[in-house]
């Protein structure tokens, strides 16, 4: 039998893959864009290269390729479950949009808007939009533009209503089953989705509790000076959805499935396809869709275009809003986050087998004696990471290899170590100026950074809980590995 490890690397050796990678990223995801004004490197072929890189070294150093392949093969084993589930995603998101599940929560959503309670509904509706999505980019780029869009008709300030937007599609994007940031936090350090989602339970609820606090009295402090909403400014959006599907209480049966699944603590990919074929069914018995359009809003998602009776405000120009939330979903939705997996447990695969996050891990955070420490190491390094990378699936990877193992071996479990990457990581996203996010939040909703990220209250609130219950080790788990 042949070791698989050879013994006595050199540090210098076990580091270079790992500089490699990071010299890749600053070079392509900071310096092209920023200095050079061109685009970034793709993700996927940056740890591409670094997988390449690693690979080469470690045959130079002595390693057989049968060994490092098995290596390779072993890191995407554990992860196939969890590529499984990014695919049902992509085949749920399609199957809800034409089943009228999620149009019909929109367009409720969107009626329940009062200019008296701008702040708090500003807070809560992109929390229901976003969960049930599972996308932050896609809430605030839909209902968050009309929510915007009626807080200056009615001269709400907009620094807080644009914050309680951002703060409240964050919320589902970090909860929702649905989300690819969740899911890849939850692969990329060996955890189950749910115990994930369970584990953020304890950080996100109560900041999410003490942000809607605020958001309501704000709405007191800061009442916006007018009354009353310009139906006009909304009409367009609601008639549309209204002629496109037909509504009625049946269609929460599949995010009902999903819920009780998560409860239950039921197997998450058989739960994800039931509430698929649920929904596809609505479909075929409420919405005026045809079978081809149902396999093809599986196969490739919804598309606005299959509700062609629609005249008079064309779905395929007027409003846009529709266009941009509704044509979406199918099997291929993901495609570029299984991709980016993908990549990346090559690349970790290969260096594994010299130990090189851990070692690197040990080396840089020896001083760490406590479990407290331990977690609060773990959350900076992923807000530096987050940073410097612009990319939380990126951040994700890297913060999971790294602290997986430094976590087992303190006795803290890993549903800790994914909770904190989201909660220094997909959190803190909207507070970095120069972040792929912060960019997009501005240039969508119109309000400059400088007036809306003192006011996105749930961030700023998690930043400091998330620390605060690590200090007390409150929710951490200590001695709970699974």
């Amino acid at each position: 039998m042949v070791n698989s490890r050879k013994p006595n690397v050199r540090f210098i050796y076990i580091l270079l893959p790992v500089l490699f990678l990071g010299a890749l990223i600053i070079f392509g995801m900071v310096i092209r864009p920023n200095f050079f004004g061109l685009p970034p490197f793709p993700l996927e072929i940056v740890f591409l290269l670094a997988a390449v890189f690693a690979i080469a070294e470690l045959m130079i150093l002595g390693f057989e390729w049968p060994i490092i392949q098995n290596a390779i093969i072993k890191k995407l084993a554990k992860g196939f479950p969890a590529i499984l589930i990014l695919f049902a995603i992509g085949i749920i998101i399609g199957t809800w949009m034409i089943s009228g599940t999620i149009p019909m929560l929109i367009y409720y959503g969107i009626n329940l808007i009062n200019p008296s309670y701008i702040y708090i509904l500003a807070f809560l509706i992109p929390i229901i939009f976003s969960t049930l999505t599972g996308t932050s980019w896609g809430s605030i780029g839909t209902i968050g533009v009309v929510i915007i869009g009626v807080a200056a008709i009615i001269e709400a300030n907009l620094g807080i209503t644009a914050g309680a937007i951002v703060g409240g599609a964050f919320f589902g994007d970090k909860l929702s089953p649905l989300s690819d940031t969740t899911n890849i936090a939850a692969m990329a350090t060996e955890v189950d989705l749910y115990d994930h989602i369970r584990s953020m339970m304890y950080t996100t609820m109560p900041s999410a509790i003490i942000a809607a606090v605020i958001y309501f009295i704000l709405g007191f402090t800061h009442p916006p000076v007018g009354s009353e909403i310009d139906a006009n400014q909304i009409a367009p959006t609601l008639n549309t959805i209204a002629a496109m599907f037909n509504f009625n209480g049946l269609l929460l049966i599949p995010p009902v499935i999903v819920l009780i699944g998560s409860i239950k603590k039921m197997a998450t990919l058989p739960t994800l396809l039931i509430s698929s074929l649920s929904a596809a069914v609505l479909a075929m018995v409420f919405q005026p869709y045809s079978l081809g359009d149902i396999m093809n809003a599986i196969h490739k998602g919804f598309d606005t275009n299959m509700a062609y009776w629609v005249t008079g405000s064309p779905v395929t120009s007027s409003p846009d809003n529709i266009n941009v939330l509704f044509t979406r979903g199918g099997l291929y939705e993901l495609n570029e986050a299984i991709i980016f997996s993908i990549m990346v447990f090559v690349f970790i695969g290969t260096i594994d087998l010299i130990d090189a996050m851990p070692t690197i891990v040990d080396r840089s955070f020896g001083f760490i004696k406590t479990k407290a420490s331990l977690i609060i190491s773990s959350l900076f390094a992923t807000a530096f990471t987050n940073g410097i990378t612009s990319n939380q699936a990126a951040t994700s990877f890297i913060i999971g290899d790294a602290f997986g193992k430094r976590y087992d071996e303190s006795g803290v479990s890993r549903k800790v170590l994914s909770r904190s990457i989201e909660d220094y990581g997909t959190m803190f996203e909207s507070l970095v100026p120069w972040h792929a996010t912060s960019i997009f939040l501005t240039a969508t909703l119109g309000v400059s950074y400088g007036e809306y990220w003192n006011w996105q209250l749930l961030s700023l609130i998690n930043l400091v809980m998330a620390p605060t219950l690590a200090l007390l080790g409150k929710g951490c788990f200590y001695d709970e590995k699974e």
